[in-house]
């Protein structure tokens, strides 16, 4: 199983085992993950599962496709690295990928 490193603000990292071809937002929510409050379910209908995924990682995780994009616009303090955690969809290379959890969501 891959690990992923999640990085809520102001508080220790989280590593967490993450089944392949689930998301990286389920990840986090059957983990407890701080601050990723995923209120649609996964539907890409929010922006509550904002992430940035490391810059070490972005090329690998590719960026988002265009209905992502749009629902990125109403996330909190987006970056060039942004990506909403419920379309990554977690593959076997992702092991050790590193994502940190905005201040807020939106």
């Amino acid at each position: 199983m891959p690990k992923i490193t999640f990085i809520p603000q102001g508080q220790e990292e989280i590593v967490v085992d993450a089944e392949v071809g689930s998301t990286v937002m389920e990840a986090a929510v059957r983990n407890g993950v701080p601050g990723i409050e995923a209120e649609c379910g996964g539907a890409c209908a929010c922006a509550t599962c904002h992430v940035y995924v490391d810059a070490q990682w972005y090329e690998k995780v590719g960026g988002p496709q265009p209905m992502e994009e749009d629902m990125l616009d109403f996330a909190w303090d987006v970056r060039p690295t942004s990506r909403l955690s419920c379309q990554m969809k977690i593959v076997a290379d992702w092991d050790g990928l590193v994502v940190e959890i905005p201040e807020k969501q939106a």
